[in-house]
């Protein structure tokens, strides 16, 4: 069977393997060894058939593919020597090897070419490639055989400045950033199952078909295609009309704006100001699939959702019934085992409970007799307490008797009585005693006593005072005293004082 080759009619075509409507345009000898046959359906689906193609003619000498390249690299490096090309630097790419490859494009006429600068070559110059810069490089021109085509090996960048149409970009992007334009709060949420979706690309371009067939695949959806250009002078403005004319429309769930990749130039009208404030302004969601992943717009950086591709847009947008009955298969799946496993477990942990528990009948038995010991138990226990109570106040009550006043009276007495007559004996013994001793002081007092000494015939002269007189200027004449004799008293008054000589 031959190999899958891609075969394109007019602006589309089929590529055998994914069934998408791109790829790149073949040679008239590739077209003469295949047949494809594009069918296309609703949804769209897209057959291949392959068939052999006619013999080589005999009288032409037929050149393979690789020879043909190699003569075309012969003619091309024999006939040029280096030169240097000044133009602006698109679609950069550092590989991990260390090689740098871009292609160097016209910024006046419509004109590119492919560059290679190989990682030995890097050190002269190759720091300065940057996208949209203006180079002047300096190489040879070759053929790369493998893809057939045109190509300049760089040796050096001599110099470097930045693109004019890259310049007003940034600036643009700047002045809209400055604006709030492409700020996330901004940004609508996509419908959850959008029903009808307005798609703005060319009627004859493959993104949309890329968009029905990814669209349709997933989910019943409407498409409705509004034809627009992609690309050439007045394409901002007329993208921007239809986008106000969709977004007015009844029933438009999303809105998607999308068309395949190019380079700056052909991307240029997705960088127009007059459509990035119309996506700004509308009240439908937009999505953008400008280019491939390398490909940022304006129009992704204020849409609400940016996708890489056409494909990919749809995908976000059309959620995937299959999917979603797969998913909720496998959620029916998984309750199922959840429940199961939830019967089983509880299944199991009552078969526990039942023989943890036994017979009820037998249960409530075993706890009747457990019941019954611990009444046994408690009266026990409640007796022997009563026992100790009573005895300690029985003990208590003994001790108080002993310590009532009568009893202790009583006691007393009977200590008390022997004690009486021997009290009785002492206190006379003692009261004898005394009055000895008394006897003997009252002599020896009476002997001291000055009314013994009144009885010898003294007398004791006081004043009326009761002051005693010792001398006998102790009164004056006149003066009143008392005289005290061994059985009375006299009331004397003084006539005369005459005192008396001592020797």
């Amino acid at each position: 069977m031959p190999r899958p080759f891609v075969s394109r009619y007019g602006d589309g075509g089929v590529h055998a393997r994914t069934g998408s409507l791109r790829g790149p345009p073949l040679g008239r000898t590739d077209r003469l060894c295949i047949k494809a046959v594009v069918k296309r359906v609703s949804p769209p689906q897209f057959e291949i058939a392959f068939g052999a193609g006619p013999g080589p003619r005999e009288e032409r000498e037929v050149l393979g593919v690789a020879a043909l390249d190699r003569m075309l690299k012969q003619l091309v490096e024999g006939a040029t020597q280096n030169v240097r090309v000044c133009g602006e630097v698109s679609g950069l790419h550092r590989a991990s090897s260390g090689h740098v490859y871009f292609t160097l494009k016209d910024e006046r006429e419509d004109a590119i070419v492919d560059c290679v600068m190989y990682r030995g070559a890097t050190s002269r110059g190759g720091s300065r490639l940057a996208e949209g810069e203006r180079v002047v490089v300096e190489g040879r021109v070759t053929v790369y055989a493998p893809r057939g085509r045109l190509q300049l090996v760089l040796e050096a960048v001599l110099e470097a400045g930045r693109g004019e149409l890259l310049e007003a970009l940034e600036q643009l992007k700047a002045k809209l950033q400055a604006e709030g334009l492409f700020d996330r709060e901004k940004k609508k949420p996509l419908p959850r199952e959008p029903k009808r979706i307005a798609v703005l690309t060319s009627r004859d371009g493959a993104a949309i078909h890329d968009v029905c067939r990814v669209a349709f695949s997933r989910g019943p959806v409407e498409i409705l295609l509004v034809p627009t250009p992609v690309q050439g002078p007045g394409a901002g403005e007329r993208i921007a009309r239809a986008l106000r004319w969709a977004d007015r429309l009844p029933g438009i769930d999303a809105i998607v704006i999308t068309r395949g990749g190019g380079s700056l130039e052909d991307l240029a009208a997705y960088n127009d100001e007059t459509l990035v404030r119309a996506i700004a302004a509308a009240t439908t969601p937009v999505v953008t699939a400008v280019g491939h992943e390398v490909d940022i717009s304006l129009c992704d950086l204020v849409a609400d959702v940016r996708a890489a591709t056409p494909s990919q847009a749809a995908e976000i947008l059309v959620p995937d019934s299959r999917e979603r009955l797969e998913a909720l298969g496998h959620l029916g799946e998984r309750l199922s085992r959840a429940i199961q496993h939830r019967l089983t477990r509880d299944r199991e942990r009552m078969i526990r409970l039942e023989r943890r528990l036994g017979e009820p009948r037998r249960r409530l038995l075993e706890e009747a007799q457990r019941i019954d010991d611990a009444l046994t138990r408690l009266e026990r226990a409640m007796g022997l307490k009563l026992r100790r109570r009573r005895d300690a106040w029985i003990s208590d009550t003994r001790r108080l008797e002993a310590q009532h006043p009568r009893r202790v009276l009583g006691a007393a007495r009977e200590e008390l009585a022997p004690l009486r007559p021997r009290l009785v004996t002492a206190m006379r013994r003692r009261i004898a005693v005394g009055a000895g001793a008394l006897a003997s002081e009252a002599g020896r007092l009476d002997a001291m006593s000055p009314l013994a000494v009144l009885g010898r015939g003294y007398a004791l002269a006081t004043t009326a005072g009761g002051r005693v007189l010792r001398k006998a200027s102790d009164v004056s004449v006149g003066d009143v005293v008392e005289v005290r004799l061994e059985d009375g008293r006299l009331t004397a008054r003084v006539e005369s004082t005459t005192p008396i000589e001592t020797v």
